[in-house]
């Protein structure tokens, strides 16, 4: 892995541009995961934040603290991943259906929400009061370092997204309460900085709209107003709660968002985006530990393959960005179906499926993110149409992409999983080759991806017998290129290349382009937009 390290440094370097990203951009996307991490609806983040931002400017807050408010509200979640493999042993239901529409709640509350999280749902009575009492006190043991731990992942993924220095601070008294009866027990009353109190009455107030309205959410904010809330910021919602409530259910509330945060808005760039873009995927990783830094091998690797295969610099960069953020989605899969060591059921095998789309989705609103979402959403593709999501085949599938789901594979069969272990290097890399040789990866990526690991390129059986170059010959056909158009690209003579065709045609068959040109197309030999375009004759 010296040498993946030492192609990322020099992809690090190609990042050192001009190019700047909002960082409210990056940690909105951010939040979009947390929401699928909680199991909250989609852009449910982005509605607290709003909540808080409409109280923020009711109260009169200056230019600082509106700001640590937006940015605190969005990243509230950001520990949600933190030991989740954990809390998946723990509990066996939902604590965001139990625990959190009590979570500003009395004591008892708290603690039946609790109880009520502890046994499987579906388990029947008996065995749901014996799940109960035996995993109870492991659930009191667990609790304050679990919270503590989510406050100071919180933190300091806030620090790598680029929030204010300020915000981290902040995260810390996430759990916090007016009363001082925060499970931390941290801070009380006006110990606990404003904008914190501002996100703790919007997080309730936001997920009480959603469970009972807006009438129902005043009622509750109301009722905790000087136990868990600060009885100004609670009183400025419940007197103006059908306008501070309000939002529009029908329309994505992205550009909303975007356009509330504090002037002026926070940029990102060089290293610092390099850094933010990481700080995702580590958030998507910190999932289960067979998952540590799972993000980063992939997009170490996939960014040396490019380079392996003479990918342009642009392609470099979206190939190692797209490696970054491949795995955002998986948040949204259960972490007890990560952690299971046993076979996968149905129900669970098509959440998993799911998972790149979901990588594609939370990628999708921000318009720098949303380059990359066809690739980090293609890692599970294969040339055959037996992937996932989509069932892509061929020409549908990038170079870049190609090369993510190739990475993607390696690194994972050396990595361990609950149901084996890690494979040695060499086993994976045979391993990735025979793939290859099936026709469900691109045999170049394949080897592109074992020569950056350190291995000997291998010997890949190619549709037919092609040789490699012959599969060259056949892809750039298929584009349209004459014979002596794909001599030029491929740096030989024209009669080498007409040689090549000839052995082409003869092994797969065929006599004419259109005909080589569907069979470069079925079996996965281009792939549109990634190669040269034959120029049309300039006209007489």
């Amino acid at each position: 892995m010296t040498i993946v390290r030492g192609y990322c440094r020099r992809v690090r370097a190609e990042l050192q541009g001009s190019e700047e990203v909002r960082t409210a951009e990056l940690i909105a996307a951010l939040c979009l995961g947390t929401d699928l991490g909680m199991g909250f609806p989609f852009e449910h983040g982005l509605h607290t934040t709003l909540i808080a931002m409409r109280l923020a400017d009711r109260l009169g807050l200056d230019r600082e603290d509106a700001s640590q408010t937006y940015y605190a509200c969005l990243l509230a979640h950001a520990g949600c991943t933190t030991e989740a493999h954990v809390a998946a042993e723990v509990f066996g239901g939902s604590l965001t259906t139990s625990l959190n529409p009590v979570m500003y709640g009395s004591g008892r509350e708290v603690f039946m929400g609790l109880l009520r999280a502890l046994p499987d749902p579906q388990s029947p009575p008996l065995v749901r009061a014996a799940q109960t009492a035996r995993r109870l006190p492991r659930m009191a043991r667990e609790q304050r370092p679990a919270i503590t731990a989510a406050c100071e992942v919180a933190g300091m993924l806030a620090h790598e997204v680029g929030a204010p220095g300020s915000v981290p601070g902040l995260l810390v008294h996430l759990t916090e309460r007016w009363d001082g009866n925060g499970p931390l027990r941290r801070a009380k009353r006006e110990q606990i900085p404003l904008p914190m109190r501002i996100a703790h009455v919007a997080i309730d107030a936001a997920l009480q709209r959603l469970l009972g309205g807006v009438e129902h959410a005043v009622r509750l904010v109301r009722e905790r107003a000087g136990h868990a809330f600060d009885p100004e910021v609670a009183a400025c919602l419940a007197d103006e709660g059908k306008e501070i409530l309000a939002l529009a259910e029908s329309a994505s509330a992205w550009d909303e968002v975007l356009a509330c945060e504090p002037p002026a808005p926070l940029m990102l760039k060089g290293e610092a985006l390099d850094r933010a873009l990481a700080a995702m995927g580590n958030f998507a990783d910190l999932l289960s530990p067979y998952l540590t830094r799972h993000s980063a091998g992939v997009a170490e690797l996939a960014g040396a393959a490019a380079r392996h295969c003479g990918v342009e610099p642009p392609g470099v960069t979206a190939t190692w960005r797209a490696g970054i953020v491949h795995d955002l989605g998986r948040v949204a899969v259960h972490p007890a179906i990560w952690q299971k060591r046993g076979p996968l059921t149905a129900d669970e095998r098509e959440q998993v499926r799911l998972h790149p789309y979901h990588t594609e989705r939370v990628l999708s609103r921000s318009a720098f993110l949303s380059a990359l979402a066809p690739i980090a959403g293609a890692h599970h593709e294969r040339l055959d149409g037996s992937g996932y999501h989509r069932g892509a085949a061929g020409p549908e599938i990038g170079v870049p992409a190609r090369l993510l789901a190739a990475a993607d594979a390696y690194h994972a069969m050396t990595e361990p999983r609950p149901h084996r272990g890690p494979l040695p290097p060499e086993r994976a890399a045979h391993t990735l080759a025979e793939e290859a040789s099936a026709g469900r990866l691109d045999p170049d990526a394949v080897t592109a991806v074992i020569e950056a690991a350190g291995h000997a390129p291998p010997r890949l059986e190619r549709p037919q017998g092609l040789t490699a170059r012959e599969a060259e010959v056949i892809a750039l056909l298929g584009r349209g290129l004459q014979t002596k158009q794909v001599a030029r690209a491929l740096g030989i003579s024209v009669k080498t290349a007409d040689h090549h065709i000839q052995n082409a045609y003869r092994k797969i068959g065929v006599s004419t382009r259109a005909a080589a040109t569907l069979f470069a197309m079925e079996h996965g030999l281009v792939a549109w937009g990634e190669l040269p375009m034959a120029r049309p004759a300039p006209r007489s």
